[in-house]
């Protein structure tokens, strides 16, 4: 098995083992109590770039949608089955090719992937480049769309959520997940 691979396991098993813990949280501004899924991002997240609750973007994009720039840091097939309205797709095998003068650097910038790893790493690469503003959605699209918030794709809204891999199947628990 692959160091990764193994790596991802230990993660997964930690997270796993800690279902049961009623654990107050630093990282979920949400809940009083860390849930498995908690615990496996504080494990994933290097703390490099802020994050912002699915709610609190909710209710600023209710506000002002044109307010928050929202960045999908995942892959063309993840983007085409469904992602955060009005969101810029920045591939994440390619985001330092990325031309960023065409990103306002005056607006709040939100990041997200899957669960907020790969958008992290983007959001820490945007920092290092001066946008002072960015924020990586906690929990990423899972957690949008496990909060009961919508996403879309190019026929309009949709319940479908690409789980990037079969192993982060299970951390989606709403929703109807879609390979493609």
């Amino acid at each position: 098995m692959k160091r990764g691979s193994s790596l991802l396991l230990g993660f997964l098993a930690a997270a796993l083992t800690a279902c049961g813990q009623q654990t107050g949280s630093t990282t979920s501004a949400s809940t009083s109590t860390m849930t498995a899924y908690d615990h496996m991002l504080r494990l994933l997240y290097k703390q490099t770039v802020p994050v912002v609750q699915p709610a609190a973007l909710a209710a600023s994009l209710q506000r002002s949608p044109a307010a928050v720039v929202l960045l999908d840091a995942r892959t063309p097939a993840e983007y085409r089955v469904s992602h955060l309205k009005g969101a810029r797709f920045v591939d994440f095998d390619h985001f330092r090719d990325t031309d960023l003068r065409q990103l306002p650097r005056t607006q709040p910038i939100v990041v997200y992937c899957t669960v907020g790893a790969r958008s992290e790493q983007v959001g820490a690469w945007l920092r290092e480049r001066g946008f002072q503003d960015v924020r990586n959605l906690y929990g990423g699209i899972f957690q949008w769309v496990n909060d009961g918030y919508g996403v879309v794709n190019a026929q309009g809204p949709t319940t479908n959520v690409h789980p990037y891999s079969v192993m982060w199947r299970p951390w989606l628990k709403q929703g109807n997940p879609v390979y493609e």
